[in-house]
């Protein structure tokens, strides 16, 4: 039988210091243009796993976080601030079979109109869960407007895609599963895919048992959130260091993060640790690429002429794994990233245009040693030790994405 979950490979070379600070804790191709082919299921059934990803523990058959950061308070519970600050709340509780068909599914192709698309092109697990990609590409090599943001801690966020417009996972993934120019599937086309295959009806039928017959929108919806919730990544050596690990950075990264944490720079007033996000919608007026006029961004959503060209603020969590950056892919180097945040507060708003820049861009006017030591302490900010596995076969016989 072919297990759900396989073991995590030799090359995690941080999965001895993950788990020790969790003990400290407590702790086929596709062929027609409007549906995929639905290849014959495998001699062997699959198995859904048992076992919560790494870092979570069962309890009571759910799974529940289990973090270091889970010892700290933050101020009102927001999971803002120094060292050891608390996390916010956190989107855990699922079964470990919901996880794991989700991983089936993220990866499976057979989730868009022509089987070729899977969540996962967009957000490779090899790429910091993005794609590498200026803006992201959907079905028939279709360009989208915006860069794909990474999954990474993804359970602990409230805000999703760059404007903000969605508020849950759910929600959210909805958008690229129905989109035109991403996945082009329809609720109707989605579900027929996945009742047309006798494996994932079984799959189903474990993970979701009272639930009754045939697959529902809102199952695959949950199982989708049920992974993204679980690739959770808080054991970086910043985390190592965090929790009194006093050799963990490098002595260029110490200096980083002294001017990641200073008034001067002001990195920490929305990148705030330990999720190196305060999760709102700030304009920074960043530069679109040549020929391409200004994204209004959550005004779109709003109306709000202040939030014109806002955006979410990005985690910076395994941000070196993640270029290009901003919200188009602007910044093909994080050190370009950077750089752009110390010239001077609206230097690159286009003319004729009146922004309400975010209270804290300012003229720092870093030294080329302080932009190198603050690129050097993002790497700090590197942890992959819970990258899921990618499935080897999936219930649909398709290949895995990408």
């Amino acid at each position: 039988m072919r297990r759900g979950t396989e073991l995590p490979g030799p090359e995690r070379r941080h999965r001895l210091l993950a788990c020790a600070l969790l003990l400290a804790a407590g702790a086929t191709t596709a062929r027609a243009a409007t549906a995929p082919a639905v290849a014959p299921a495998p001699a062997a059934p699959f198995v859904l796993s048992g076992q919560c990803p790494a870092a979570l523990q069962l309890v009571d058959g759910r799974c529940r976080l289990r973090s270091p950061y889970q010892q700290y308070v933050s101020l009102q519970n927001a999971g803002v601030g120094g060292l050891k600050a608390g996390l916010p709340p956190f989107r855990d509780g699922f079964t470990p079979q919901q996880i794991d068909l989700g991983r089936y599914l993220f990866f499976d192709p057979l989730l868009s109109r022509d089987g070729r698309v899977a969540c996962a092109n967009c957000h490779n697990p090899d790429q910091g869960f993005s794609d590498g990609l200026a803006r992201s590409r959907g079905i028939g090599g279709q360009e989208n407007a915006r860069n794909a943001p990474s999954l990474w801690n993804a359970g602990f966020l409230r805000r999703f895609f760059w404007d903000g417009r969605a508020h849950s996972l759910e929600a959210q993934m909805q958008g690229p599963l129905y989109g035109a120019r991403e996945m082009g599937n329809t609720p109707q086309q989605l579900l027929a895919h996945l009742n047309a295959s006798a494996a994932y009806r079984a799959l189903f039928a474990t993970a979701f048992a009272d639930a009754g017959p045939g697959i529902r929108s809102a199952q695959v919806y949950t199982a989708l959130a049920a992974f993204e919730s679980s690739l959770v990544s808080l054991n970086s050596r910043y985390d190592l260091y965090a929790h009194g690990l006093a050799d963990a950075l490098g002595r260029e990264e110490l200096a980083g993060l002294n001017v990641f944490r200073s008034f001067v720079a002001r990195c920490t007033e929305c990148h705030t640790p330990p999720l190196f996000t305060n999760q709102q919608l700030a304009v920074l007026g960043t530069p679109e690429p040549d020929g391409r006029a200004l994204d209004p961004g959550a005004q779109a959503v709003s109306g709000e002429a202040r939030l014109r060209a806002g955006f979410k603020v990005p985690s910076l969590r395994n941000v070196a794994l993640t270029a290009p950056y901003e919200h188009s892919g602007r910044f093909a180097t994080l050190r370009e990233a950077v750089r752009f945040y110390t010239l001077g507060r609206g230097h690159a708003v286009p003319a004729g245009e009146h922004l309400s820049l975010h209270w804290h861009i300012s003229e720092p006017r870093l030294s080329d040693a302080e932009i190198d030591a603050l690129v050097a302490f993002l790497g700090a900010l590197t942890d992959e030790s819970f990258k899921p596995e990618r499935p080897r076969m999936l219930p649909s016989g398709l290949s895995a994405g990408p």
